[in-house]
């Protein structure tokens, strides 16, 4: 690996984790913001969902304008805001404000995630981008996972207020590295921003989420409710419809001919939904059913990242050998049997003996599922492109966990009824998920073996360029 290749991939950990870290570590705040700042569930799912909304909704225009204006530099303007917004959440006086600054951070999280894995791309070859991506989907899931503790350790230790105003520094020491890297080519300035569709994007997800979050309490006759519903699900429609004719579309929905692209995703939106869900569920669970402190309740998770840790790279490269489609199928199906030996908790409560074995089951599926999920889903993805790709792929996540937190009210408040059916609903996504994979992954051919067959496409080795034979 070059000193380049290093710095890419140190500052895309740093970066991407820093978003990621933010999705994960405000769960086991919650109680705690609840307490001083008020708001019931809702205002809970908000504080959750008003970041996803911002992520999910933009992201696929900010991988555009990655591609548009240059990775390094949208990387860089990503950092700065999301360390303003990381201020101003610390600063929030109020719920409301607090939910408006987690938009303006979900802003610029959609600039950091898919410009650090366009640099990836854009930096390895081929033949290394499996490890590398592998790498990075460790680090950025071990922060995800990591969240939860480092949250916890700092709402009893301080505030919840420190949980946001921390970002400060590795987001500073993200910069130093970026500053480090050589110039980036001149981006191509041929495309153009896809205004219209971040717009209808933005209002068919608004919509939805609204309704989602809001029914519990006001009912679905109430018309502000099924307006709502109503008008997103038409919004999102005219989107979808719109990106199809449009000269310059921010969901290429050509992509989606290619068959691991669509699979993947398709299997994203199942598998993301319940990483989501549990991360939001598990937390709330622990504390303000079971009445675990916020550390305690972060270490319950910490299993999770110490298996991340070890065995996310090693499954990275054995998909880069072996195909992913045999990680991709038992590694959800293995996360489901882990949540469903979580679903045996009850009351009084132990957590050695009822969500321990869950948890280590669980870990070691994610650790099978997300680097090899990542690789495949990308390996299509013309590396001009590479910005697009893989912020499609990661909007499909986030727009699928925004959803799954927006539906846990239909599950009712916090109980341990709620708690077991909610455990229950994401070992079915993440089967489905498993399933999807295993029905429409198909596994590239090894450039080794097509050159010892005198088969090899004479572009597959250069990265950006695909065989007109591959099945995607």
């Amino acid at each position: 690996m070059s000193r380049t290749q290093r710095l890419v991939l140190v500052a895309s950990i740093l970066g991407s984790a820093v978003a990621f870290l933010d999705m994960a570590v405000v769960n086991v705040a919650l109680p705690a913001i609840r307490r001083e700042l008020g708001g019931g569930l809702a205002a809970q799912q908000w504080i959750v969902d008003s970041y996803l909304l911002a992520l999910g909704s933009l992201m696929l225009i900010a991988g555009s304008v990655a591609d548009l204006l240059g990775r390094k530099r949208v990387f860089a303007a990503g950092l700065v805001g999301f360390g303003i917004a990381s201020l101003l959440c610390a600063a929030a006086p109020g719920v409301w404000m607090l939910i408006g600054a987690r938009g303006l951070q979900g802003v610029a999280g959609a600039l950091l995630v898919p410009s650090s894995l366009a640099l990836i791309i854009a930096n390895f070859d081929e033949s290394s981008q499996g490890a590398a991506i592998g790498t990075w989907t460790a680090w950025t899931g071990i922060s995800s996972i990591l969240g939860p503790l480092l949250g916890g350790v700092l709402v009893d230790a301080g505030s919840w207020r420190w949980v946001f105003a921390i970002n400060v520094l590795p987001i500073g020491a993200t910069l130093l590295v970026l500053a480090r890297l050589p110039p980036e080519p001149r981006p191509d300035r041929g495309d153009r921003v896809d205004l219209v569709g971040a717009i209808l994007c933005a209002l068919g997800l608004g919509g939805i989420i609204f309704a989602l979050i809001e029914h519990p309490a006001r009912g679905w006759r109430a018309p502000e409710i099924w307006l709502s519903l109503l008008t997103g699900m038409l919004a999102f429609a005219a989107f979808l419809a719109y990106e199809r004719r449009a000269r310059h579309p921010m969901l290429d929905l050509g992509l989606f001919r290619h068959r691991n692209f669509a699979a993947g995703n398709l299997a994203t939106v199942a598998i993301y939904a319940g990483l989501t869900a549990s991360s939001f569920l598990i937390p709330v669970f622990l504390q303000q059913v079971v009445g675990f402190g916020a550390t305690a309740a972060g270490l319950a998770l910490l299993p999770i990242t110490v298996l991340m840790f070890v065995l996310s790279p090693r499954f990275g490269r054995l998909s880069a050998t072996l195909g992913p489609r045999l990680f991709m199928t038992a590694g959800p199906i293995v996360a489901a049997a882990g949540f469903l030996l979580m679903s045996r908790v009850q009351l009084p409560f132990s957590y050695p003996r009822q969500l321990l074995p869950g948890v280590l089951v669980f870990g070691l599926g994610l650790s099978m599922t997300v680097a090899p999920l990542t690789a495949a889903v990308l390996a299509d993805i013309d590396q001009r492109h590479a910005g697009l790709g893989s912020a499609i792929n990661n909007a499909v996540a986030r727009v699928a966990g925004l959803l799954a937190v927006a539906a846990l009210g239909t599950l009712g408040d916090a109980s341990l009824t709620a708690f077991r059916r909610g455990l229950w609903a994401i070992a079915a996504l993440l089967a489905l998920g498993g399933l999807i994979s295993a029905a429409g992954i198909r596994n590239r051919p090894r450039p080794e073996t097509e050159a010892e067959s005198g088969a090899a496409d004479p572009g597959h080795m250069v990265p950006g360029r695909r065989s007109p034979n591959r099945d995607g």
